[in-house]
């Protein structure tokens, strides 16, 4: 791929600051190549950006819809020093890609939904999702995905469920979205292998929760989302339904 919205590699290696940045016009999905930059030695922070995914995924092995043109979809790689406890680094990713969006859409008043979904106007408008390989015990990289509807309308597919940035924040453009991302995704990889309470109180700020969907009570420092059900009772969910 020769160029992505004008830019090619390099400039956008600059944009964004990344010491590796590799364009895709159409691959199955930009987390397969992040994987293979990892196992060839690639550095932390190389970015894989396509305009189109064939076989997009998300979590528990969930189709993304990744058509050409419409949309950011990238993967980050990273090697964080300390290995990351449970839903750590989904969470970290979630608040980092919220931030980037409210940057590049303010107007789309973005919320996250545990673990790893970005909501707008009660419609998912974009996907995260964090896949690691170990050696022995230590995180040896992290293949980060982030998937965002930028150019509306969705897809009549999807259109229930899903939103794109366009439809309520015109204008907004990929690349704003990607120079506000890559920059906050490899921030992530220095921090703690823990929640810090900021972070906590920053998702509990920006969480969203179907009608229906129990009380949260609080977030633990490993990801873990601590809610109320009908009973009183409190449940500590490490994963969503």
């Amino acid at each position: 791929m020769s160029g992505y919205d004008g830019l090619d590699a390099a400039a956008l290696e600059r944009l964004t600051g990344s010491p590796l940045v590799v364009l895709e016009a159409s691959i199955t999905s930009t987390q397969d190549v992040a994987h293979r930059l990892g196992a060839e030695g690639a550095p932390s922070g190389a970015v894989v950006l396509a305009d189109e995914q064939t076989a997009g995924r998300g979590r528990q092995g969930r189709a993304w819809h990744s058509p050409g043109g419409r949309g950011v979809w990238l993967s980050v790689l990273l090697r964080p020093a300390h290995s990351p406890q449970g839903g750590v680094l989904a969470v970290r990713v979630g608040l980092a890609a919220l931030a980037a969006v409210r940057d590049a859409a303010p107007l789309a008043a973005v919320r996250l939904r545990w673990p790893n979904d970005l909501v707008v106007a009660d419609r998912k408008v974009g996907g995260i999702l964090c896949e690691a390989r170990w050696s022995g015990e230590v995180v040896a990289w992290a293949a980060v995905g982030v998937g965002v509807n930028v150019a509306g309308p969705a897809a009549a597919a999807v259109r229930d469920r899903a939103i794109a940035l366009g439809d309520v924040a015109p204008g907004v453009s990929r690349l704003a979205l990607v120079s506000a991302l890559v920059p906050l995704l490899r921030a992530v990889e220095p921090l703690p292998p823990e929640l810090t309470a900021d972070e906590r109180d920053a998702f509990l700020r920006a969480e969203w929760r179907e009608p229906d969907a129990p009380e949260t009570v609080d977030l633990a420092a490993d990801g873990a989302l601590v809610v109320r059900t009908p009973t009183g009772a409190l449940d500590r969910r490490v994963s969503a339904p």
